[in-house]
């Protein structure tokens, strides 16, 4: 049970430094219990983690996407703070999420003729967008942590 609250820690981490995806080593944990140590999890616990999954996912990437519209960005920006969450993962984590969107937004407003300050707002909004969908992946993660826990008390 030790190795299993040091994985998981591991896996809030990961919100922070985010080389691999947090949710990845959190199912490493799930897959070592299951495997390693013969547990046992329900058909339903599953379900709830694949679905849980693909939540976690789709937001991390739309986030941005839906920031930047709400702020009256071009689909140009759209496009580009999507790129951006993409490149920005592999570009010196986790600093590479916060600059690389907020950059490509801002260099595409302003090449869609939008003023300084209102690229500067919109791209403002992919920084939002990091922080809130780190928000949000957190707490579900924590959810599926706590989920895991007391399906392995039940059973």
């Amino acid at each position: 049970m030790a190795a299993h609250c040091c994985i998981f820690y591991c896996q809030l981490c990961r919100l922070i430094v985010p080389i691999i995806p947090s949710v990845l080593v959190l199912w490493g944990g799930f897959l070592i219990y299951l495997f390693a140590l013969s547990g046992s999890l329900s058909v339903w616990f599953w379900i709830g983690m694949g679905v849980l999954t693909v939540f976690l996912l789709v937001v991390d990437i739309l986030a941005n996407v839906v920031f930047v519209k709400r702020t009256g960005g071009t689909k140009w920006g759209e496009r580009a703070a999507l790129i951006g969450v993409i490149i920005g993962a592999f570009v010196y984590p986790p600093f590479g999420l916060i600059i690389v969107p907020f950059v490509l937004v801002l260099l595409t407003e302003l090449l869609q003729q939008q003023t300084f300050n209102d690229a500067v707002r919109i791209a403002f909004a992919s920084f939002l967008a990091f922080l809130s969908s780190s928000f949000a992946k957190a707490v579900v993660q924590t959810v599926m942590i706590i989920w895991f826990f007391i399906e392995v008390w039940i059973s």
